[in-house]
């Protein structure tokens, strides 16, 4: 890539803005994979523009098209009148000398200790309304809308399955240390899969809503709020329940009350029966999966390493068990 500030004014005058008016451009930290930075203009206004690693960086089966994916994201997002960034102009194929997003900028600074036990409840509770008007935005067919793992499915049962499948094939690949074999897991969300056929509707998920993807904006004289749901590369048409995984991140969304409520408030639909269950243990399973693997490819140092294996192994591990105790439930035999 150019010079930053070059190849910034080059990046707006493909988009027909004036690059005469590029006062600033810094990078953005927070994100694992593609490269960010934010560009300013001289009359105040931000955006975003987004690369992507070159396509000899390692990286897992699904992560190939991601820029496809979020521009996607955030332009049927805007259908719902969720807060998330508006797509100014995506450079891709052959037009493009580097592919790149470029977006506006939201409002706000990534959820952290800063919110205080009495604002939380409100916000999680406007988050809840964003993420069930989100859920309403049906798509075409299920899976990565980037066809990174094939073209999208008629079903969720098969969608899910090719993308759990190809995450295992990456822990193969990549000898990912987990804390039960490839082949174990696999019979394990084999007999959790029935339970995928109650899904019908391919609705719109953004699969990485941790708190670092949510943004709180305060304006001056006025209680905060969610500013935007950003970081939309991970998205994929299929079930919503998939995006409480992140939205608790390690935890459990049924003790997220005001969450719930808003979602509900909002025509969320959020039932936890069995196959619901099984359902959400089988999303959690997914990350974390993604979660160790990636350990690999993007090289972490031991600190990361040993959290990750701290933290997120036995988050799967307890998920597997759930699969295999509900499953049992409903007298599907687990090999």
């Amino acid at each position: 890539m150019a010079d930053s500030w070059e190849w910034a004014r080059q990046v707006l005058e493909d988009a027909g803005l004036d690059p005469g008016r590029l006062a600033g451009v810094r990078p953005l930290s927070g994100g694992t994979y593609n490269t960010v930075e934010e560009l300013l203009l001289t009359d105040g206004t931000r955006y975003v523009v987004k690369v992507p690693p070159a396509a000899t960086v390692p990286g897992l089966r699904h992560e190939r098209g991601l820029l496809v994916a979020e521009a996607e994201f955030y332009r049927r997002a805007a259908e719902a009148e969720v807060a998330a960034p508006h797509v100014v102009a995506f450079g891709a194929g052959a037009d493009a000398a580097v592919p790149h997003l470029l977006m506006t900028a939201c409002p706000g600074v990534p959820w952290d200790t800063s919110v205080t036990d009495s604002e939380r409840p409100p916000l999680r509770r406007e988050l809840g309304r964003q993420v069930a008007r989100l859920h309403s935005v049906t798509g075409p067919g299920f899976g990565y809308p980037s066809r990174a793992l094939g073209p999208l499915a008629p079903d969720w049962r098969t969608a899910f399955t090719t993308m759990i499948e190809a995450v295992l094939d990456d822990a193969r690949d990549y000898e990912a240390r987990l804390p039960r074999s490839v082949e174990q897991v696999a019979a394990t969300v084999r007999a959790g899969s029935p339970a995928l056929d109650d899904v019908t509707v391919p609705a719109l998920v953004h699969f990485d809503l941790w708190d670092g993807n949510i943004l709180v904006d305060r304006p001056a004289g006025g209680e905060p709020r969610i500013g935007g749901l950003i970081d939309g590369e991970r998205m994929f048409w299929g079930d919503p329940l998939a995006d409480f995984v992140s939205l608790a991140l390690l935890g459990d969304i049924r003790k997220d009350e005001a969450f719930l409520a808003g979602y509900r408030e909002a025509g969320g639909r959020a039932e936890f029966d069995v196959p619901a269950r099984v359902r959400l243990a089988l999303y959690r399973a997914y990350l974390y999966l993604i979660m160790l693997t990636e350990t690999v490819p993007r090289a972490v140092d031991v600190e990361k390493e040993r959290w990750v294996q701290s933290a997120v192994a036995p988050e799967l591990v307890a998920a597997l068990d759930e699969i295999e105790a509900l499953a049992r439930l409903t007298g599907v035999r687990i090999p």
